[in-house]
């Protein structure tokens, strides 16, 4: 019963980081999408260079650990004079991580449009950008959703991370609840409870959203 006291006693504190956590996750994953768009679009331009560039990008943050960029923004920037607070960098790593997974779902389901489809727009007189955003774009978002949902998932127990650069969100207020009680059993369960909630939440939203998309596509 102590135990279960102690967590709801610190049920505010928890709340406090548990809404800093979603903040992390939104904002990470709304200018993730920004990112990725533009990765997708560079990969599948044409253009060569672009093309290598994206690459190099997706591959470097797909093949190194989270944990380490996040070291190098915050830690690591500052020694070639760039300071980031830890919000900006913890923002910024996070978004550049979900860019990179996000662009190869966007390009993945871009290609998936059969080609046929650019062929009538072009006949129609669009340009590629426009045939893009008209008539592709969201044909392709269509696609992408189970991916994006699966990264916005992600994204929630990623933001666990920030706690190493001082952010105060779920993780961290645990934290510097057990350091003042030293009972780090209930609180940790507590937040794992709460993490799985998240991801429960935004699993169920992920399949509603996925059958009404499924029925629109039908009529």
């Amino acid at each position: 019963m102590e135990q279960l006291d102690l967590v709801i006693q610190s049920g505010p504190t928890l709340l406090k980081g548990t809404l800093l956590t979603i903040k992390f996750a939104i904002a990470a994953m709304v200018f993730g999408l920004i990112v990725g768009a533009l990765a997708a679009v560079m990969r599948i331009s044409g253009n060569r260079l672009l093309d290598r560039v994206a690459q190099a990008y997706v591959s470097v943050m797909r093949g190194t650990p989270l944990l380490v960029q996040m070291f190098v923004m915050y830690y690591g920037l500052p020694s070639i004079g760039l300071a980031l607070s830890p919000t900006t960098a913890g923002v910024l790593t996070l978004t550049l991580n979900a860019g990179a997974y996000l662009s190869e779902t966007m390009r993945g389901a871009i290609l998936g449009i059969p080609r046929g489809q650019w062929s009538a727009s072009h006949s129609l007189g669009l340009t590629y950008f426009q045939t893009l955003r008209y008539v592709v774009g969201p044909q392709a978002l269509r696609l992408a959703v189970p991916s994006m949902g699966n990264t916005l998932i992600s994204l929630i127990k990623d933001t666990s991370l920030v706690s190493v650069i001082t952010v105060t969100e779920l993780l961290r207020s645990a934290q510097e609840v057990i350091a003042a009680t030293f009972q780090p059993l209930p609180l940790y369960l507590a937040v794992a409870a709460l993490y799985w909630i998240l991801s429960s939440a935004l699993g169920a939203f992920q399949v509603r959203l996925e059958g009404r998309l499924a029925l629109r596509s039908r009529h």
